[in-house]
């Protein structure tokens, strides 16, 4: 059977997942999957088997982390070919036993390290690896090479290049996307699609990611940027949860059945399923597709999609994609006017973006003082000044109707960065009477947002048409007087879906190194960019309120010495402090959040240029 002819005729029927028909058998997450094509083949023919009879017309052989990369994390570095190799005799065998036409796809994973530019392993070396992997897939007799569930468009590209190289199989290159329909590098369907195609993968290819909604939403994105292109689909079965210590996937065998069917609508050439998928499932989608059958030589019909605003609007912001990249990132907060005029703040962001920041953050009533919206000023400077701006979003004030509805609004004028934050109480402000109850915590709107509107669902689960695309901010303390209790709220914001954070006021270069090693000894490492709270001080008055007076804030005696002998020279020394410390945090920080003083934006631009030479 010719991959590319049946699948020019018909939808193609492939395997489910593999890791959990084993792991349903006994075998522990933490054994090498791959290595029982030699130790224990009878389970893994077993898995094979089962998926033929349920109607498989494709199947992966075992394969999936068979790289010496991976492999060498249990010592079998040197096996590379002889596993890769085993996997491909043991699937053909279990093929020629069930006397049927059953195609058999060579299994590459990912390498599971980070490679140039966001790694250190070379491309070179990262093609080398594929190249050992798919010459003995090729070489023992698969039918095609099926890369999969990659993350990293770089990545993909070099194994893509590496079968091209070494064999003349047919190749299927797959993504997976987070819960944002977004790679775990902020790239889009649309620029995922295209890449591939670019690269010469004769399949494009969505996989594992969510359940088959999200995989359903993707494909299309992925149909309309490449219209004539081929597709394979194969979605997990819902979204993991952990019960009794087990791993389970909600979707039922009927579910997937029903999509099927709109996988094909959607122009899908392979279906099948990834992790939590069972043979009832690929069997209820063999019998959904038999039982509903469409002509072959219809033409499906794809609405003419403007690629370059499908792609602009599938775009990561711009602070997202300068955090992806590794780029030291400057953001400043302002705070909105108290009246009408905005003509001062205008003046002041221009400053601060011809000067290279590259983000405005823009406050919400700070102190709770009477202030114009913090949705009109992202707004206006957005629209006047051409800079990116983040709004403040405090919980503060606001019940689960007027979050959303604020939400919408937000995103309906452009808005996407949004920093999430309680808000100060009411009763320090304007007006000590006003009511400043709330229905949800900080991490309870960073979970809305990122596992609801992110996904295309409000609060209670009703659609709001489109998903919304949000990138996600949250408070961190690096000087907390409880530090179990703060790693606690982190990791409470992390597991919500927070992407980054921004820091209270620092004045030591060892703050964010403590307070990362005391969360990474809990709940390892720490990959979310943090940018590192920076408030400049003005003369000895100001340095001594914040240190005295501002809890959570320590500023070094010797800092206080320097800019008291400056007298009035204080400011310049304050900017020379703020310039020494951003230097030396630049190893640990993915930025900086600068917070001016009275309005001070000559010390900021000074700051910055200094920052950005």
């Amino acid at each position: 059977m010719n991959l590319i002819e049946t699948i020019s005729e018909k939808t193609l029927i492939a395997d489910g997942a593999m890791g959990t028909m084993l792991h349903a058998r006994g075998i522990g997450f933490d054994k090498c999957f791959d290595e029982l094509n030699l130790t224990n083949p009878a389970a893994v023919a077993d898995i094979h088997r089962e998926y033929i009879e349920a109607g498989a017309e494709l199947i992966i052989t075992n394969t999936f982390s068979a790289n010496r990369y991976k492999l060498s994390k249990h010592g079998l570095e040197d096996d590379v070919v002889e596993i890769n190799r085993a996997g491909v005799e043991l699937a053909k065998r279990i093929v020629s036993a069930s006397f049927k036409d059953v195609l058999i796809a060579g299994d590459v994973g990912p390498l599971g390290v980070r490679i140039a530019p966001y790694g250190r392993v070379k491309l070179e070396e990262a093609r080398a690896a594929f190249v050992e992997q798919i010459r003995a897939l090729a070489e023992a007799g698969a039918d095609l090479i099926v890369i999969e569930t990659m993350s990293d468009i770089y990545e993909i590209q070099e194994a893509i290049k590496a079968a091209k190289e070494t064999c003349s199989l047919p190749v299927i290159a797959s993504v997976t996307f987070t819960r944002d329909d977004r790679t775990l590098l902020g790239d889009s369907p649309v620029k995922v699609a295209h890449r591939i195609a670019d690269a010469g993968a004769d399949v494009i290819g969505v996989n594992c990611s969510g359940g088959p909604s999200q995989l359903l939403r993707i494909l299309k994105q992925m149909r309309q940027a490449v219209p004539n292109g081929k597709f394979w689909v194969k979605p997990n079965a819902g979204w993991p949860e952990q019960v009794g210590g087990r791993i389970m996937y909600p979707a039922d065998a009927e579910y997937f059945g029903d999509y099927a069917l709109s996988f094909r609508e959607a122009g899908a050439n392979i279906v099948g399923g990834c992790c939590g998928t069972t043979p009832q499932h690929i069997a209820s989608m063999k019998k959904a597709l038999e039982s509903t059958r469409v002509d072959s030589n219809a033409e499906v019909m794809v609405l003419p999609v403007d690629e370059d605003s499908a792609e602009q609007e599938e775009q990561p912001t711009q602070l997202a994609q300068r955090l992806s990249d590794g780029k030291f990132s400057v953001c400043v907060e302002m705070d909105p006017p108290r009246g009408l005029s905005t003509h001062k703040l205008l003046a002041g962001a221009s400053l601060l973006y011809d000067s290279g920041a590259d983000v405005i953050n823009v406050a919400d009533s700070p102190m709770a003082r009477m202030r114009m919206s913090a949705w009109a000023v992202c707004d206006v400077v957005q629209r006047t000044i051409g800079v990116e701006t983040t709004l403040h979003f405090p919980t503060r004030g606001r019940n689960l109707l007027r979050v959303q509805g604020d939400l919408l609004a937000a995103h309906a004028i452009g808005l996407r960065n949004v920093f999430v934050v309680m808000g100060d109480p009411t009763s320090i402000g304007d007006y000590p009477e006003a009511t400043d109850n709330y229905d949800l915590v900080p991490s309870g709107l960073i979970k809305l947002i990122k596992q609801g509107f992110n996904m295309g669902v409000d609060h209670s689960g009703t659609s709001i048409g489109q998903p919304t695309n949000f990138f996600v901010g949250a408070a961190l303390n690096l000087c907390p007087q409880d530090v179990d209790a703060e790693v606690k709220n982190l990791h409470r914001k992390i597991k919500a879906g927070a992407d980054f954070f921004l820091t209270q006021p620092i004045y030591r270069v060892d703050d964010g190194p403590k307070l990362i090693e005391a969360y990474e000894a809990k709940h390892g490492k720490l990959n979310k960019p943090i940018l590192a709270g920076i408030l400049p001080l003005v003369s000895a008055k100001h340095a001594n309120f914040l240190h005295n007076e501002v809890p959570g804030v320590f500023i070094p005696d010797e800092a206080r010495k320097r800019i008291e002998s400056a007298g009035e020279n204080g400011a310049k020394v304050g900017v020379q402090l703020a310039v020494e410390l951003i230097q030396g945090i630049k190893s640990w920080a993915g930025g900086i959040y600068i917070m001016p003083q009275f309005h001070r934006y000559d010390m900021i631009s000074e700051i910055i240029v200094a920052v950005k030479e």
